[in-house]
Parts: structure tokens; sequence; C-alpha cells
């Protein structure tokens, strides 16, 4: 495997269709780079879950997998599972976040998710944020939806566990679903680790890099 270096990444962006997404998908690597780098900045826009318990869990797990961070959450109320309906809505929200910020780094769900919520985002994402790494997070669920991705960020196992002890926490109004469990996050986890000659990894799907082989 061949590691390519952003180099510093002082900030991201992230989003997601629910509350809890974005930390499934890409809590452990966001939390790396929280650590890596103190104050970095992180804005995250989450499309559901808006002045329900949802959105206190999405803010208090945030402050967390985002140690040091300067964090600035916005949690809209869009109908979950409705998101196709609500497109204006949710293109509005991703282009204020946008005009705000320039990003090192956009985390977002992958184009292949199928979760029309998912799906749906993850195709305004690209139409807002034109020049920027986009890295589309997967999320383990019922629909049998992995993929074959083509980037990878190494876990190590404390990180690891720090990652799932969040997600277990945080998250109690998830706990009832089947697949909302240690054993998947961590199975996903090693299986993208073996993928990436990694104990444990998280995966993205990367869909445009600029590579600079030598510079002239």
């Amino acid at each position: 495997m061949i590691d390519l270096l952003t180099g510093r990444c002082e900030s991201i962006v992230a989003l997601g269709a629910h509350c809890d997404d974005i930390a499934i998908g890409a809590g452990g690597t966001l939390r790396a780079a929280c650590v890596a780098v103190p104050g970095i900045r992180v804005d995250v826009l989450v499309l559901s879950g808006g002045h329900t318990e949802r959105e206190d869990e999405e803010r208090a797990a945030l402050a967390e997998f985002c140690p040091g961070a300067e964090l600035d959450v916005t949690v809209l109320d869009l109908p979950d599972g409705r998101m196709p309906t609500y497109w204006e809505e949710a293109k509005t929200a991703v282009e204020d976040i946008r005009r705000r910020t320039t990003p090192k780094v956009v985390l977002a769900p992958n184009a292949a998710d199928a979760h029309q919520d998912h799906r749906g985002l993850a195709m305004i994402v690209p139409t807002a944020f034109r020049d920027h790494l986009i890295l589309g997070y997967e999320i383990p669920k019922w629909d049998g939806d992995l993929g074959r991705p083509n980037a990878y960020h190494p876990l190590d196992q404390g990180q690891l566990d720090e990652k799932v002890g969040l997600l277990l926490t945080h998250y109690p109004s998830q706990l009832t679903h089947s697949w909302y469990d240690a054993e998947v996050f961590r199975g996903l986890a090693r299986i993208r680790g073996v993928e990436s000659a990694s104990r444990y990894a998280e995966a993205f799907y990367a869909p445009k890099i600029n590579l600079r082989l030598a510079r002239t």
C-alpha cells in the first residue's frame, strides 16, 4: 500500500443525512485528525434530527469525536427518509456551509449508498465542493450495499476502541437496531484493515484526486 499524505489538515467539513452517520462512517478518521491538529476547524451539517433527542445525541457525540476542535454543528429538521423530496432545502444547506469555509477534506456519504437520504446528499456534495478532496464514507446496514472502496484511513486498536465506545455511549436511541452494535463496527473495521494492510481501518470512496508525482 502507498500512503498519499494530505499535509497538515486545518479544516474539515463533515456532512450527514442523519445524526450518527458521520460518527459511524468516519468517526475514527475525524477524531484522529482533531487529535493530530489542535484547534482544527470542523464544520458539520446534518440534514435531519433537529429539535429532537437525536440532535442532543449528535452534539454530545461530536464534542468528543472532535476534541480541541473549533467545532460548528448545524442540525436541520428535514424528514427522515424523504431527502429526495427536499432536494432544494438540502442543496441550499450544503451550499451555505460551502460559502462559510474552504476545507481541505470533505467527509460525506458515498454515491453508491443504497439509502435514499445518504445517496441524495452524496449527489449534492460535488456540486458545491467542486475543488476539494471528498471522501465518501460507508455505513453498514440491512441493504447490503458495501462495495469496493479505494481509500482507507488506518486505525489502531486504541482508536477503534474509542470510536466504538463513543458510538455506543452517545447514541442510545439507536441501540434497538439489530445492526447497531460493537461487533458490526469492529468487524467492518477489521475487514477494511485487511484490505489496507493494517489492523483496522475506515474506508472511503474518493471520486477524484490530482496526483503530482514530480514537481515542475
